[in-house]
């Protein structure tokens, strides 16, 4: 843009013009205030310099007209005078001039002057530019802006930020309260420590996650950012950012798009306080969850559960479609919410119900759509789910009292064969606190020592001669006196508890092995069979476990004869899992035995792919041996596994005939209380150094009475 240089005197213009061009500047010149109008209106000009005497129409009429269509900012305007003490000068700057210089012209003073101008003109044209694009910013944006002058205390908030949160902009003023005081109380602290420790310049930015109350009275999630200015002193002075609405990521389960836990936290309590308003408004909460999930994702792995647990969310969405409502993704309408609260667990709020008859009918139309095959990699799976019903009657002050019903009632309904529903009542909350008690005393009970090892004799039927024992877990409960297995190994499985609990008794185990070393060479011959639990055996750190309690006992299993036995079951649980551990395990000599045998559909052929050493014939064969059908049943098994190479343990041997009937279709070994219950470690070590088969069931006697 041109310089223009208005004067009625050529040698002046040409004197400008010449000067001017060798500071670089371009020029253009008008000979009168009519030629200076004419110029203005056709061209862009950056700068005016205007001589205030001219004949016709003077400098201040040049300003004037100037002035009615550009503002001082827009295009400066510097007063050419050979007198600026006269009260025309102040007429110049009261119509709008910028500056003047004086005749005779300093050239120096003058390009001074002039850069100082347009540089005032471009720093606040720049300004204006910055501010034109922030204000475009701030109303395209989906973001909220809010700055903080901490010197005040105000704070600007954007009109998005008021409307996110359903206010309009007149609605909310600039004390910094309005942010504050509708975020939610248990937010509040963390937002104010995390600003706190930014302008203490302990963090190198704000971000923070809180809820904020809308105008309607719910909330919304909002990730607030910012950054702070500091004064030469390091006091902070300013601190500006963004906020933006999170709340579909909050409630969300990215899996399946389902409401996530905290969300159908939010609907239930709602649905509570509209209770409180409504007495005659009632409603339920089902949960659901996949029976042997685990074993899913065991064998064929994560993806192929997160696809099935995929395929789940959308066959219960499908379910869902004839009720009341449609669920929406990340949401719902009244009425009806669908939610993934987490892993394999999903839940369903539904309101307006009449009774425990609608939640009945939704379960129990759940359940059997979800039994029809799913097909997950080509291959066709069949799934089924237990469901556990809360009914908002019980009287509920908090959504989590209301799951944790719902929840409770669902174990109940898998500890009764699953694939089915229950409704919650009072006596499953009084069962599940008791179970709740047994696994704390539990946990405790590992630390403490209060689990001890019973030693049932594996027995030479023929002459009596103990061969081996059977180390079975007993709890010595300070309250309830000795617990047997039965109680609390399903819930050490269930709990996880089952792996320090299974070390321990490992190590009861190889201490008793060391110490029956010292009873001489006969004791070192006998076996001591450990039980092993499915789970340890399908994991392989807990194999490890094992291992490295073998090593700090300096003990070989071949050595020492000591077996593991698990159940039949467990073979068809994840069988190459299964067949990959019992590898290691003989690797080590450590000789694998199969409990209750013929209670599961293994196969004596799938015993000689995993190598097993020994079985176990289940005690419900042994009490009919009597019995022709079963006693032919028992000779098949002992024929086949002597084929074999496979050893056979007839297992709960209560009477003399019983013992004489298995030694005669070929079993010659036995345990069962004919021969002796079991014991604790002093009458094992006993039986050990007698190892006469006449002191056997009188052992027995004496134990029990």
């Amino acid at each position: 843009m041109a310089i223009l240089i208005v004067d009625d005197h050529e040698d002046n213009r040409s004197l400008l013009e010449r000067r001017l061009a060798r500071a670089g500047y371009e020029t253009v010149s008008a000979a009168s205030g009519e030629q200076a109008l004419d110029i203005l209106r056709e061209r862009n000009i950056a700068l005016t310099l205007l001589d205030i005497q001219m004949p016709g129409m003077s400098g201040l009429d040049v300003l004037e007209w100037l002035r009615e269509r550009r503002n001082a900012v827009e295009l400066p305007v510097i007063m050419v005078t050979a007198d600026p003490s006269s009260p025309v000068m102040v007429s110049a700057f009261e119509k709008g001039a910028n500056d003047y210089v004086t005749k005779p012209l300093d050239l120096a003073v003058l390009v001074a002057r002039i850069r100082t101008q347009l540089a005032l003109r471009d720093a606040v044209s720049s300004l204006r530019k910055s501010e034109e694009r922030y204000a475009l910013a701030a109303r395209g944006s989906k973001d909220g802006l809010w700055d903080w002058d901490l010197t005040s205390d105000r704070l600007f908030l954007s009109e998005r930020w008021k409307a996110v949160i359903g206010y309009e902009d007149d609605e909310i003023g600039t004390s910094p309260e309005e942010w504050f005081r509708r975020v939610h109380p248990d937010d509040l602290e963390r937002l104010r420590g995390d600003l706190d420790a930014h302008l203490a310049a302990k963090t190198a930015h704000l971000e923070n996650e809180h809820r904020i109350r809308r105008k309607d009275g719910s909330y919304r999630w909002m990730l607030s950012r910012g950054l702070a200015v500091w004064d030469s002193g390091g006091k902070a002075v300013r601190i500006a950012g963004s906020q933006t609405d999170v709340t579909v990521g909050k409630i969300a389960d990215p899996l399946t798009g389902l409401a996530n836990r905290l969300l159908f936290i939010d609907r239930v309590d709602r649905a509570i306080s509209a209770g409180r308003k409504r007495r005659e408004s009632m409603f339920a909460v089902v949960c659901l969850d996949v029976d042997r999930f685990k074993n899913i994702n065991d064998s064929l792995g994560h993806a192929a559960g997160d696809l099935l647990l995929q395929e789940l969310a959308a066959r219960l969405r499908q379910t869902l479609r004839g009720e009341d409502v449609i669920m929406r993704h990340a949401g719902s309408e009244q009425g009806l919410v669908l939610s993934r609260l987490g892993g394999d667990e999903f839940a369903i709020l539904l309101e307006g119900v009449r009774g425990a008859a609608d939640a009945v009918r939704v379960a129990d139309r759940i359940t059997q759509t979800l039994r029809e095959p799913v097909m997950l990699d080509g291959k066709e799976m069949f799934i089924t789910v237990s469901a556990g019903i809360a009914l908002s009657s019980e009287g509920y002050d908090r959504p989590e009292d209301v799951l944790r019903d719902a929840d409770t009632a669902m174990y109940f309904a898998k500890e009764n064969g699953r694939s089915r529903f229950a409704i919650f009542d009072a006596g499953m909350r009084t069962r599940a606190v008791t179970r709740l008690q047994m696994e704390l005393d539990l946990r405790n009970a590992i630390t403490r020592n209060e689990i001890e090892l019973y030693y049932q004799p594996i027995v030479e039927i023929r002459d009596g001669e103990v061969s081996g024992f059977e180390a079975l877990v007993r709890w010595r409960h300070p309250e309830r006196g000795l617990i047997h297995p039965g109680e609390f190994i399903p819930l050490a499985e269930e709990t996880g508890l089952i792996f320090p609990l299974g070390l321990v008794i490992l190590e009861q185990a190889c201490r008793t092995i060391k110490h029956w070393e010292g009873i001489g060479p006969a004791a070192r011959a006998v076996t001591l069979h450990v039980n092993l639990s499915p789970k340890q055996l399908m994991t392989p750190a807990s194999v490890e476990d094992i291992f490295r309690t073998l090593d700090g006992f300096n003990l070989r299993g071949g050595q020492y004869r000591l077996k593991v036995e698990i159940t039949e079951s467990t073979l068809l649980e994840s069988s190459d899992l299964v067949e990959s551990a019992i590898r290691r395990l003989e690797e080590r000599g450590i000789g694998v035995s199969i409990d209750d045998f013929g209670t599961g559909y293994s196969s004596l052929g799938q015993l000689q792919r995993f190598q097993i050493e020994t079985l176990k014939i289940d005690r419900s064969f042994v009490n009919g041996v009597t019995q022709d059908d079963k006693a032919g049943i028992v000779k098949t098994i002992i024929g086949l596994a002597r084929h074999m190479g496979i050893a056979v343990i007839a297992e709960g041997v209560e009477t003399q005939e019983q013992a004489e009937q298995v030694l005669a279709l070929g079993c010659e070994r036995a345990q069962g209380y004919y021969f002796s219950v079991p014991v604790n470690a002093v009458d094992a070590e006993n039986l050990l150094r007698s190892k006469a088969a006449s002191q056997c069931p009188a052992f027995a006697l004496a134990t029990n009475g």
